[in-house]
Parts: structure tokens; sequence; C-alpha cells
């Protein structure tokens, strides 16, 4: 799970959170990932209690056009997380190998069937391929916040005040809005549902309760590490750019530029381009398995699995093409940002039916959200609701 929040989406909008508003945005990472934790819990909990995952607990409780609905909303989702990391991956390729962006794309579209092949051996030998790589990506930026020397106590402080500039300012209004999508993301919360029953566990009430526990223990312990590498990639951005008065740094490549000079060490661009790399391919796992939870769950229609991952990812492969030949790199990190709002804006659509399936006691029996659960499960949904509503009328309005 932790995967999909340090994806290449997240690394746009931490970058240029921090380099334009340096420590400012930490709340938000905080925000989000407090969030994501009660979401995941709730997601874990459907999962184990019901065992049902999250799409097939809705085509069951729902009438059809609704699900129809959902299922849409799912895909667009997936799409958008599929396209931030074919592009993140892409772009890694070229700061690495110099392989122009098309190419990259093509050959990322390519390379996760691979990685998918590991899958048929067993989920063990996938998660042992996500967790090397997650090992990878804090490794290397444990080693670049050491060498960027940032201000602990104005990080402490950011973490846990909010800056009420978000409310006036607009452009930092639209970038915690692609955090909180970066980070929350909503087909995780299908896929989560699901994965947590391939588990082995007595299927009984003492059996689930404790599966729960272990569960629980696992996704807030990830989540944290996940929210540790994103407030990483902030912290980064504000110590190396913002301090050094490189306030526009939202390119991935600017940033591997700037990285090694302003260090003054010279693999802290490699690094952070690897480290890039790895949480491309990592996140692309979970985008193919959520489209095939999501598949499944609401449609009941099973495709060959190499099948059903081409169909998902020519759906974010072709719109990348385009863009990348129409507009190169400043088109695709633009486009980058806003595939995290997109996530942001369908939250809702697998938010609130999560949070109403877990409250009904007929559905859950003694597992069913106690009154403080379903509170932060319906403020949660009400804060997403709230904030992409507002930055929906502001886009309309013409501002950015």
């Amino acid at each position: 799970m932790a995967v999909g929040y340090m994806d290449p989406g997240n690394w746009a909008t931490d970058l240029a959170g921090g380099s334009k508003y340096g420590y400012s945005l930490l709340f938000v990472i905080m925000l989000s990932s407090l969030m994501a934790i009660v979401l995941q819990s709730l997601s874990l909990k459907l999962g184990i209690a019901t065992e049902q995952d999250l799409a097939q607990a809705c085509r069951e409780r729902y009438s059809k056009p609704v699900v129809m609905l959902l299922w849409i909303f799912a895909e667009v989702a997936i799409a958008a997380c599929d396209l931030a990391e074919v592009i993140g991956s892409a772009i890694a390729l070229q700061l690495l190998f110099h392989i122009p962006l098309v190419l990259g794309v093509v050959i990322t579209g390519a390379d996760v069937l691979l990685l998918l092949l590991l899958q048929n051996r067993g989920f063990r030998y996938l998660e042992a391929l996500v967790i090397t790589l997650i090992g990878t990506i804090t490794v290397l930026f444990s080693v670049e916040i050491f060498l960027s020397r940032p201000e602990w106590a104005h990080i402490a402080h950011s973490l846990f005040v909010p800056s009420s500039q978000i409310l006036h300012d607009r452009g930092m209004l639209y970038i915690a809005v692609g955090i909180l999508g970066a980070t929350v993301m909503p087909h995780n919360l299908y896929l989560h549902s699901s994965i947590v029953q391939t588990r082995t566990y007595p299927r009984s009430l003492a059996g689930k309760r404790e599966a729960l526990q272990f569960a629980n223990l696992d996704s807030a312990s990830a989540l944290v590490l996940a929210m540790a590498v994103n407030a990483a990639i902030l912290v980064l951005a504000a110590a190396v750019f913002h301090r050094g008065g490189f306030y526009g740094v939202a390119e991935i490549g600017d940033a591997y530029k700037l990285l090694t000079p302003m260090l003054g060490f010279s693999g802290a661009s490699a690094m952070f381009a690897i480290a890039l790399l790895a949480s491309g391919q990592n996140s692309t796992i979970t985008g193919t398995l959520a489209g095939q939870i999501v598949m499944e769950g609401f449609l009941h229609l099973r495709m060959k699995p190499w099948l059903r991952r081409l169909v998902t990812r020519s759906v974010a492969i072709v719109p990348t093409i385009i863009v990348t030949a129409i507009y190169g790199e400043r088109g695709t990190s633009n486009l980058l940002i806003f595939s995290q709002v997109i996530l942001s804006m369908q939250l809702s659509f697998a938010v609130i039916p999560l949070v109403a399936i877990t409250s009904d006691r007929k559905r859950m029996g003694s597992f069913v959200n106690g009154q403080l659960m379903k509170t932060l499960g319906y403020t949660a949904a009400g804060v997403i609701a709230v904030l992409n509503t507002w930055l929906l009328l502001q886009m309309l309005s013409g501002h950015h």
C-alpha cells in the first residue's frame, strides 16, 4: 500500500510545494497521511470482516447505474495514476540513460509485464521486490537529506501548525489538493480490501480479529514510512531549492540538474533519478493490480491477466505519448501534477461508499465502525470533497 504513496505523482507535487513554499505544506502531507491511515484501516477491515473487496461490496449494495458510475470513476483514477507512473519512469530513464521521453514511455509500458510475471510465482516474490524498491528509495533520500542540512525546528513547526496562506494562495491550494490526491489514492482502497484476503488466517471471529490487528499494524507502519519519504522529498526541495532562491523547481528534470551542484556531491543527481525509477516501477505494480480488482469486482469481468494489463497500460500510455510528442518535458511535468489533482477529484467516489459500507451493521456484524471511526471517516470524506470543489470553482473561474 505504501508504494502508491511515494509514486512519481507525489514527487512532482512535493518538489513543486517545497521549492515554492518552503516547509509550509508539510502539514498537508501529515494530514493526508493520517487520513490515509484511517481510510486504509477501514478498507482492510472491510476485506477481513466481509471477505469481499470494496468493488464487490459496492456491486452488491448499489443499483446498476451507480455501480457503473463508480466503476468509471475508479478506472479514471487508475488511468491518472498510471499516467504519473509512466511519465515518472520515462523521465528517470531519460535522466539516467539519455533515452528520449517517447521511447522511455514505450519501454515503461513493456516492463510492467515482466514485473508481473513475478506475481505468477506467488505474491511473496512481488512483495519482496516492492520492499527492495522501497528500501532503495528510503536509503537514497536519507543520504540526500543528511547532505542538505535542513532546519529541523522549522520542519517540526510546519508539520504540526497549518499555514493560513493555503486559504488565500490559489497556487498553494492547487498543490495542496495535488498532494492530497497523490497521498490518499482512491484505487489503493480497492486494492487493499482485496490484498488483505491473500493472507492465511483462520476465517473465524477470533481469527479475523487477530488478522485485523496485524493488518492495521502493518498498514500504519508502512504508511508512516511513506509519509517520511513524502516529507523527505518536500524537505529536500525546501532545504536545497527554496533556501537557495530557486522557487520554481516543479520539473523533476530541473531538480535533477540542480541537486549535484547545490549539494556539492557528485552522486546526488544520479541517486535522485534511481530513486525515481524505483518509485515508478513500484507504483506501476499497484496500479495494474488495482485495475484487475476493480474490473472483476464491479463488472464480474474476468480477462486474462496479461490482456487486462495491456488494456490498462495502453489507456495510460496513449495520452502520455501524445502530450510528450507535442509539448515535450514541460508538458509532461504539468500533466503529472494535473493527474494528481484528477486523482483527488475521484477520491470521494471511493471514500463515501467505503465509510457507508463499513458503518452498516448488517454487513459488518461485530466489526461495524464505532462512532469515532464513523466520524473520522466522514470527516475525511468531507474535507476531501470541500477542498476539491473549491479548487474546481477556482479553476473554472480561470485562476490557477
